[in-house]
């Protein structure tokens, strides 16, 4: 079978697996053993496990595994479905998204290099970025990526690396990947695309110029919240040397369990995502016509200012959403008390469909190393709070429903917001 040469729907389903030989299974047995029986002695086996031939033997799960590998392979398949020159790319996964970007990272940079970093993206990258590469010597500029000038003028000599998250967590901001991959690699720099909210369904960075793809597996790509995971696509040559420098030896690897749990949930990314991204719109159109709702940030809405790139760049606007209540913080703790089907919790890409507040003062405040215009920029999306909704798999008409029922409902009054903002504040300081 010539994995190029099929659909994404079907790569989803079949990529990186074959029955098994001996039992005839569809399904991939899991192989949880960490150590395998090697070949043989002879150079030729050091040669392959020390310069990473494509399919070496596997000696230690730390490094590879059956399950892994083949859920590295599906990956690499669905990054690069349609695509020319398939074959020359690789995956590599990890226990979890920020093990990759931490590889990623740690691989590529040394001290005195420079990278560009998105100024909002996942937390835990911007912490990674702002508080932890300084450590090492490694210089970062945090810059406004939906904006491919700030870009440019943000580039030194020794910039190695232009890092986006697109869209962005948790403003849905998006980065032009085609402009920014132009501005990165004249001035000899990789280009490495967080594609998280997009999936590979729905935006393919190495098509539109990226260098490397980030995906937390968590998310999307597993889509049911039972198993943590993050991957790297990109050339094999790259990926062996992250593997080699940062997977062995810092230990980040990907249990097989949640692989193979992995590879069960990519089996239905391609009809999720449609149904998510179906289900958004119609909660979005829902949200933007509600007189408690200010502003939803969409990218499916001509009301986002990005929404012609979104169309652009994206086959789809993702199950993602943002919105700000017109009632202030008071209003989000009402809307968190009252929904019933909505899940009031952190994270995203489940069957179950999510939301959680985002007061702008905590969050801006807790990124320091922001500037002022920074931070006025991110207020411009922000408001005062954002709402961000991770859109399910249920009945839109039931999150509709649910919605309105929990936007329609007063139990807060005016000195709930005050009074708990300064709770938070507490807690927060």
């Amino acid at each position: 079978m010539d994995e190029h040469q099929l659909d994404f729907d079907t790569l989803a389903v079949h990529a990186g697996e074959q029955p098994d030989p001996e039992t005839g299974a569809l399904r991939l047995p899991l192989h949880m053993a960490t150590t395998f029986k090697l070949p043989g002695f002879g150079s030729k086996l050091f040669e392959a496990l020390l310069l990473a031939s494509p399919r070496a033997p596997h000696a230690y799960t730390r490094w590879s595994n059956p399950t892994l590998r083949a859920l590295e392979d599906r990956l690499a398949a669905l990054e690069t479905s349609g695509q020319s020159g398939a074959s020359r790319t690789g995956a590599l996964v990890t226990a979890t998204g920020m093990a990759a970007v931490s590889a990623l990272m740690l691989t590529l940079l040394s001290s005195g290099d420079h990278v560009v970093c998105s100024e909002v993206c996942y937390a835990g990258s911007v912490e990674l970025f702002a508080q932890h590469l300084p450590r090492f010597g490694i210089q970062v500029s945090l810059v406004d990526t939906s904006d491919a000038e700030q870009v440019r003028l943000a580039l030194r000599p020794n910039t190695r690396l232009v890092y986006v998250e697109t869209p962005a967590n948790p403003i849905l901001r998006l980065s032009d990947i085609p402009a920014l991959a132009q501005v990165a690699h004249e001035a000899g720099a990789l280009l490495a695309v967080d594609s998280t909210w997009a999936s590979p369904v729905l935006q393919q960075p190495l098509r539109l110029g990226a260098d490397l793809v980030v995906h937390s597996l968590t998310k999307y790509l597993n889509g049911h919240g039972d198993a943590l995971g993050g991957a790297l696509v990109g050339p094999p040559e790259m990926l062996h040397r992250i593997r080699q420098d940062m997977l062995v030896h810092l230990g980040g690897s990907l249990s097989p369990f949640n692989a193979w749990l992995i590879l069960r949930g990519l089996a239905t990314l391609p009809l999720r995502m449609q149904r998510h991204t179906q289900a958004a719109l119609q909660v979005a159109r829902f949200l933007e016509a509600h007189p408690a709702v200010e502003r939803v940030v969409y990218p499916g809405l001509e009301s986002h200012p990005q929404h012609a790139l979104a169309a652009r760049q994206m086959s789809g606007a993702g199950g993602m959403l943002t919105f700000q209540l017109k009632g202030g913080l008071g209003a989000a703790i009402n809307l968190a008390e009252k929904v019933r089907i909505f899940a009031y919790a952190t994270s995203l890409g489940h069957a179950h469909s999510l939301l959680f507040y985002y007061p702008t003062d905590l969050y801006v405040d807790a990124v320091p190393y922001l500037s002022g215009t920074q931070k006025a920029s991110i207020r411009s999306w922000m408001g005062e709070g954002i709402v961000r909704v991770s859109i399910g798999l249920e009945s839109p008409d039931d999150l509709i429903a649910d919605l309105d029922y929990a936007l329609s409902s007063r139990t807060f009054k005016g000195w709930a917001g005050p009074l708990a903002y300064r709770l938070m504040k507490g807690k927060s300081g």
